[in-house]
């Protein structure tokens, strides 16, 4: 018999229960959120998700999982010289905000990410319990 490949289900939406605040505080002008778009990739160890996230740092980005939900924040900054202000801009600059309903099927344990040139790729393990295995026939 042959080792069956069992997908783990990622829903992709937004979720209700963010970390963001709603508003911006008094006073401050209210930030484009861009929903980066996502490769997700189907292993036989999991899922790899790759987001493009251009302009986010190690220290900008909150990956965060909570109730099966895997969120994914980002606040960037424009680009510009010290000391100097805008004064005409075409590249829009944004926050990103992207997030995923995870099914028991992914091993929160192991769920490990990087952000290497402006792609952030996350490894989305199988649980053991969702790994395909082979049994045995004993006589």
């Amino acid at each position: 018999m042959s080792q069956e490949h069992t997908p783990i289900r990622v829903s992709v939406g937004t979720s209700s229960s963010s970390s963001r605040p709603a508003q911006p505080p008094a006073g401050q002008v209210p930030r484009a959120t861009i929903t980066p778009p996502i490769d997700i990739h189907d292993g036989p160890d999991g899922l790899t998700l790759e987001a493009d996230l251009p302009g986010a740092t190690e220290s900008s980005l909150i990956i965060q999982l909570e109730h099966n939900v895997l969120s994914l924040d980002a606040r960037i900054d424009a680009p510009a010289p010290e000391g100097a202000r805008p004064i005409h801009q075409e590249y829009a600059v944004g926050d990103y905000h992207r997030s995923f309903i995870l099914s028991d099927d992914v091993d929160r344990e192991r769920i490990a990410a990087e952000l290497k040139d402006g792609v952030l790729t996350i490894h989305l393990p199988k649980a053991d319990r969702a790994r395909a295995r082979r049994i045995e026939i004993k006589s």
